[in-house]
């Protein structure tokens, strides 16, 4: 759920006239924070803390308190001076003193917490303020330090999403109880970057439903837990439909993606001049089999098909056929949707079966529509009956009759060759479980970018070096994470 910032303001109002410690919270929230960041920069290194004079620079001294205490090097800088801070800052900057500080830096790894301003703060960045927000944005350009806002990034509107000038670019931000309603909004994406929710036990009565954020809280639910005696036959047969002479690694990328995330049985099926090429690319656990015919589809009497990737400019008929009459849920992508536009085949003619995973290029062959995500997301996927899977930095998922969601998870090094082959797969290994298309989707979407994250953490990589075969081998350290929700 997306709150506004009235919103927020209200419900810790009502909490709070009932007697519960305003600073019991603003603890809990430091700390939560402290942790999400060593979850994502596990080893202590450099932390710049930039307080303002409001409880949004308290709830960063709590956190400068925690990663003090766990050996980072922290340094304190201040919008008003140490003297112009809240009465509970204050006291936060007096515990932070206390806490014995030990030095454990074993990284060169420098990163920025943005605690200038809270969300109700509105208009252009001045004096003071202005002055660190620009300090931040430095220090992340000219030694890469990796920003974390807490609750939102100063100078953006949480309400509306729009940026003024000098604003604070996060790389993650740490939103605290409920997403805030500007984080949908395309003008947020490049300051709000990687979105975590911090919870806490703050009811807020009222709150958007149309559109939602996907954190692990929301997601673990849509996870089918396996009884014992499952077998492979019951744990999804995909069929994939990928990669053709000159493409034929997607079929590998995409059958990993549908193995990494449990699926019984993937059979990629090839076409006959690009068999042998993929057999042999194809990792072991995957089958491949010649021939992509309506009747050797059926023999394999797959639980779902994934269709599209590598497939070239050329998609025979009978596979245009097969989107559109075949029983099977199918999840559609890349050239296959390419041939429904180069055709002029109204998506609206697919049976509602269907989960479509198009980029915005192969959006805009499908529709001459121009709308901001949310809205086009919406929109399409009413007027198609299908579950559209909208693509991007902040990929939108909609069906009929479900809000649109939104991924939170990933980085910029994702914008490489087939990490969409792989969600293909992931999508349809999901599906065969069992799961729900929408859900399938929003799953898919999210691990996907848990997983690229992980492909840079756990091999010390560079966001831009990663490659969607090291995010699909990564895939199931982020499925196990969510299953015991290590991570906001």
């Amino acid at each position: 759920m997306l709150v506004t910032c009235q919103q927020m303001f209200d419900a810790e109002a009502q909490l709070f006239s009932t007697g519960i410690s305003a600073e019991s919270y603003m603890d809990e929230a430091g700390r939560r924070c402290a942790l999400e960041i060593r979850r994502l920069c596990p080893s202590p290194a450099t932390a710049e803390i930039f307080c303002g004079k409001g409880n949004n620079g308290g709830d960063a001294l709590v956190i400068a308190r925690w990663l003090k205490r766990w050996g980072w090097r922290t340094n304190l800088h201040f919008s008003h001076g140490r003297d112009d801070i809240s009465d509970l800052a204050r006291i936060k900057l007096e515990q932070y003193r206390s806490e014995p500080g030990r030095d454990s830096v074993t990284s060169n790894q420098v990163i920025c917490v943005d605690g200038l301003l809270g969300i109700g703060a509105v208009g252009d960045l001045r004096g003071g303020v202005r002055e660190q927000a620009d300090r931040i944005n430095q220090l992340r350009n000219e030694t890469w330090a990796t920003c974390f806002a807490v609750d939102t990034p100063s100078g953006l509107n949480a309400d509306t999403g729009e940026v003024c000038k000098g604003a604070v670019i996060a790389d993650v931000t740490l939103t605290i109880t409920c997403a805030k309603t500007g984080f949908a909004s395309d003008h947020a994406i490049n300051h709000v970057g990687r979105i975590a929710l911090i919870p806490l036990d703050i009811p807020v009565n009222e709150c958007a439903t149309e559109v939602n954020l996907l954190f692990p809280t929301n997601l673990l639910p849509r996870l089918k837990r396996r009884d014992f005696d499952t077998h492979k036959g019951a744990a999804g047969k995909v069929a994939v439909i990928a990669g053709s002479r000159g493409l034929t690694g997607a079929a590998s990328l995409t059958a990993s993606g549908a193995s990494a995330i449990g699926a019984g049985l993937v059979t990629a099926l090839a076409s006959e001049e690009s068999y042998e090429v993929i057999a042999a690319q194809a990792p072991t656990e995957i089958m491949v089999r010649p021939g992509r015919s309506r009747k050797t589809i059926d023999q394999l009497n797959p639980d779902v098909i994934a269709i599209g990737p590598g497939l070239g400019d050329e998609v025979p008929a009978e596979l245009i056929e097969l989107m559109l009459n075949h029983p099977a849920p199918m999840v559609i992508d890349a050239d296959a949707l390419n041939a429904l536009a180069k055709h002029q085949i109204d998506p609206a003619e697919l049976p509602p079966n269907r989960v479509l995973t198009p980029h915005p290029g192969e959006l805009a062959r499908l529709t001459e529509k121009d709308d901001d995500r949310v809205s086009l997301t919406r929109q399409l996927a009413d007027k198609w009956g299908v579950t559209l899977l909208h693509k991007g930095a902040r990929s939108a998922i909609a069906t009929p009759g479900s809000p649109v969601e939104l991924n939170t998870t990933g980085h910029p090094g994702m914008a490489s060759g087939g990490m969409g082959d792989v969600l293909t797969g992931m999508c349809a290994g999901l599906i065969g479980q069992g799961v729900s298309q929408h859900d399938a989707a929003c799953l898919g979407s999210w691990l996907l970018g848990r997983a690229a994250e992980l492909a840079t953490m756990c091999d010390k990589r560079a966001n831009e070096s990663i490659t969607a075969h090291s995010v699909a081998s990564h895939l199931g350290i982020a499925l196990r994470e969510l299953q015991t929700e290590m991570i906001g």
